[in-house]
């Protein structure tokens, strides 16, 4: 793809910082700045090569830059959109990586002008890690990328450019309606956070238990070790959908509480045999 001459990183943790990497380590951006809200942390990604420049100004990180990523919580992203656009060039491209899109596409439809220089990306990747110490150019490698279906707007140029960035990056980008991003990602992602969250508060941490957890506690709670805001911002931005997914959750829990309580031991294997077979089918498709 097309080098970038100034690309703007909003927001340089775990994945803006490793984005920052992978733009310089392919030679896919010339120049690339980093914007954040402290100076300590803007120093680790320079210190680390993720960044070439730093901002504490928004405004002043974006103008001449023909690219800008926001890497920023998604409860942020609507505000950055509406801080930036008087200040950007008429040609640049403009995405993100936030974990919702319906809100954040709705509203860049309506106030920013046609074609559309703003395309919603999701990239899956990441870990319970955040921080641009964390930082890897190889984190994108064979991952998946959901870019805003071109259907879903007027199409531009800047939906082909979006989608080659993910690419060059090493990433498998997969289009969706940002709305039906949102229903699927709350059912794969966010309730599932959720639920590790509430195990994670299952257990008193001052009853002395550690010698007996095991990988089951481990595995189910380690996404959430992750970043409190970010998923403060995801529930803020994709209620309903989380809801019904919650609902669903709910009705599942109801369920196996009444197998438990009533020793259904066919009921519950059943109930077992189910999920077994429900993950199989899902994770092989």
């Amino acid at each position: 793809m097309k080098e970038f001459q100034v690309a703007t990183i909003v927001g340089v943790g775990l994945l803006g910082g490793s984005l920052g990497l992978a733009l310089k380590e392919r030679g896919i951006a010339r120049t690339v700045r980093g914007v954040g809200r402290r100076q300590n942390s803007l120093d680790v990604a320079l210190a680390r090569g993720a960044i070439d420049e730093s901002f504490l100004d928004l405004k002043k990180a974006v103008k001449d830059a023909d690219l800008i990523v926001l890497c920023t919580p998604a409860n942020s992203v609507v505000a950055e959109l509406d801080e930036i656009h008087p200040h950007c060039r008429p040609d640049l491209v403009v995405t993100d990586v936030a974990s919702t899109k319906s809100a954040i596409c709705q509203h860049a439809r309506k106030t920013w002008p046609s074609p559309l220089r703003f395309i919603g990306s999701h990239p899956m990747a990441g870990s319970e890690k955040y921080g641009a110490e964390h930082a890897t150019g190889n984190l994108y490698n064979g991952s998946v990328v959901i870019v805003e279906k071109k259907e879903s707007f007027h199409a531009s140029d800047a939906h082909r450019t979006v989608c080659d960035l993910w690419k060059a990056v090493g990433s498998k980008v997969f289009e969706l309606p940002p709305e039906q991003h949102d229903e699927i990602l709350a059912r794969t992602s966010h309730v599932p956070h959720i639920v590790a969250a509430c195990l994670a508060l299952l257990i008193d941490p001052d009853c002395h238990v550690r010698p007996m957890i095991g990988s089951g506690f481990r595995d189910t709670t380690r996404v959430a070790a992750g970043r409190a805001e970010l998923w403060r911002d995801i529930c803020l931005t994709n209620p309903e959908a989380i809801a019904r997914g919650l609902i669903a959750f709910q009705e599942k829990m109801t369920r196996i509480l009444q197998l438990v309580e009533e020793r259904d031991a066919r009921g519950l294997e059943t109930f077992f045999e189910q999920a077994q077979e429900n993950r199989k089918r899902v994770l092989d498709k």
